[in-house]
């Protein structure tokens, strides 16, 4: 009975020292691995997640100008094309072709 157990007890110590060694093993790969990943990502030359957020951002912001931008073309083409068709000419609002006449007028009245 006793050889047995002590066989046993033998068997047991091995096996844990197997799956303490097979775990050593493992981790030491994975940091291998790891730092061969870092080492081909850096000859990479590949940008960083905070980067890569910065333009990501910066991308978003610029389409929403873009958008924007072309939402008062098209406003501005409109009103262009109703003025058009209305038969005026474009004007700056407020300033009217007989209020500029009007000082040339009268200096010529006065000569």
């Amino acid at each position: 009975m006793q050889t047995t157990n002590r066989f046993f007890d033998e068997l047991s110590r091995v096996m844990t020292g197997a799956a303490g060694a097979a775990k050593g093993l493992r981790e030491e790969v994975e940091q291998l691995v790891r730092s061969q990943a870092e080492r081909v990502a850096n000859d990479l030359d590949l940008v960083s997640r905070e980067e890569f957020e910065a333009v990501r951002a910066l991308a978003a912001a610029g389409i929403a100008e873009r958008e924007a931008l072309t939402r008062r073309v098209a406003a501005l083409e409109a009103e262009l094309a109703a003025l058009k068709k209305g038969g005026a000419r474009a004007r700056p609002a407020g300033k009217s072709t007989q209020a500029k006449a009007a000082p040339r007028r009268a200096a010529r009245k006065k000569s």
